[in-house]
């Protein structure tokens, strides 16, 4: 799915509730370390998502919130743009690693 139709559809918090998304310069005492996976590589062919070379993947970082990995990928994405086959993504690690956890409301 594509990172801002995601965006899109994501809950937003209503009047009086704290975002669990910080600025990542924001020291959050309340919210909890939601672990995000920014990485890429060439694509076999733009219809699918499956790589060329799996030993060649670019490995961006590991970041503790949504916001400082979107921040890294839309970097990396922006210097790659003129290569159509390149691609990055964002993996929810924290939903990997506690997959009955609920989304924060």
């Amino acid at each position: 799915m594509d990172v801002m139709r995601w965006l899109a559809k994501s809950p937003r918090p209503t009047v009086g509730e704290k975002s669990t998304m910080q600025a990542p310069d924001t020291p959050s005492r309340t919210a909890k370390q939601l672990l995000h996976l920014v990485f890429g590589g060439e694509l076999k062919s733009l219809e699918d998502v499956e790589f060329a070379d799996v030993s060649d993947l670019d490995i961006v970082g590991i970041y503790p919130n949504y916001a400082q990995a979107y921040q890294a990928w839309r970097g990396v994405a922006q210097r790659t743009v003129d290569n159509a086959h390149l691609r990055y993504f964002i993996v929810h690690v924290h939903r990997l690693l506690d997959p009955g956890a609920t989304a924060p409301s």
